[in-house]
């Protein structure tokens, strides 16, 4: 794996949110540029959401176990049970805090048997190095830290690609197996069914090198009513709550 550990860490508030010294929101208004010029339907959704709010997520382990707790449940559901863990772990979460914990604790907490073990593989994972989240710099790209995040058990594609997006704001990621994602491929190109996974590469041709915030607009457009898209500035960094398909 690669082992320059340069990286540029955001400031954050005690919460763990990015603070407004943090990028500017003008840092992606190339890529908005872009994909108004090149595809009318998201030209739509940019001009009733605004400026594209992605910032790094500082906390990149506790993405990752909040990705595995939202898995095919309502964000209600996951809610509730991140402030379980939360309430047994402390905030943010740390992997050897939950490894101490131990399975039992975790299915207390609301997880199923199965997601406990996954939310501890990765806790081991993080512990013992072998997956250093915090070492994940420039130097890595997109497919080496897909093929890190994939080899720990309970970590997806969909996972790593919500990483990638949400955590490292990775420009050119395209979530392929996103319902949302395809709903809008299917949208815009006038198609009677559903893309496949396997089709949606070739019909995201024309938002390179710009994917990422496609699919950031995309999600936005669905999660934002109308009435308040122009005056919600809601969070950049929610990632997607709907579910992976095929």
């Amino acid at each position: 794996m690669p082992t320059n550990r340069r990286r540029l860490t955001p400031s954050v508030s005690p919460s763990g949110q990015t603070l407004a010294s943090s990028p500017s929101r003008d840092r992606w208004a190339t890529a908005v540029k872009h994909l108004r010029r090149v595809d009318p339907h998201l030209r739509a959704i940019i001009d009733r959401i605004g400026p594209c709010r992605l910032e790094p997520y500082p906390d990149r382990f506790g993405s990752l176990v909040r990705s595995i707790v939202s898995q095919q449940i309502s964000a209600k559901a996951a809610r509730s049970i991140n402030l379980r863990l939360i309430a047994l772990g402390g905030e943010p979460y740390r992997p050897e805090r939950l490894i101490e914990l131990g399975e039992a604790a975790l299915r207390g907490a609301g997880l199923s048997g199965s997601k406990a073990r996954y939310v501890l593989n990765l806790a081991e994972s993080v512990a013992s190095a072998t997956v250093p989240l915090d070492a994940i710099d420039d130097s890595w790209d997109d497919a080496t830290i897909t093929r890190a995040l994939t080899a720990i058990k309970g970590i997806g594609v969909w996972t790593a690609e919500m990483f990638l997006i949400f955590a490292l704001n990775r420009p050119d990621v395209l979530p392929a197996t996103d319902l949302g994602v395809r709903v809008a491929l299917r949208d815009r190109h006038g198609l009677a069914q559903l893309p496949k996974p396997s089709e949606c590469c070739a019909l995201a041709e024309l938002w390179r090198p710009y994917r990422s915030i496609a699919s950031w607009y995309i999600w936005k457009g669905a999660d934002t009513p109308e009435a308040l898209s122009t005056t919600s500035g809601a969070a950049g960094n929610a990632a997607p709550r709907r579910k992976r398909t095929g």
